[in-house]
């Protein structure tokens, strides 16, 4: 059980400094937003892994859970971007 979280863990910054990488521009925030980006990216890219048909992996690592935790990861990055740009454009003059 622990064994698993700290899997979790380093799994999600792993996909969340991958994913950051990735996306183009420049993303605020320390390793805790890092963290937090790169689990919700892996709970996103295991839904949507799952969604599609692949079956869900009962191991704490593998290859393809960080591929999906990285594709989720970079559609939580883009969408977290373009919130805090529309958010920024309406104050900008």
């Amino acid at each position: 059980m622990i064994g698993n979280i700290i899997a979790w863990i380093i799994i999600g910054l792993l996909a969340g400094a991958i994913a950051k990488l990735i996306l183009p521009g420049r993303q605020g925030g320390g390793w805790i937003a890092t963290l937090v980006l790169g689990l919700v990216g892996a709970l996103l890219g295991g839904w949507i892994g799952s969604a599609l048909g692949f079956a869900p992996n009962q191991q704490a690592f593998s290859w393809a859970t960080l591929i999906w935790a990285i594709i989720g990861g970079v559609i939580v990055a883009f969408i977290w971007q373009w919130i805090q740009g529309r958010r920024g454009a309406g104050t900008r003059r």
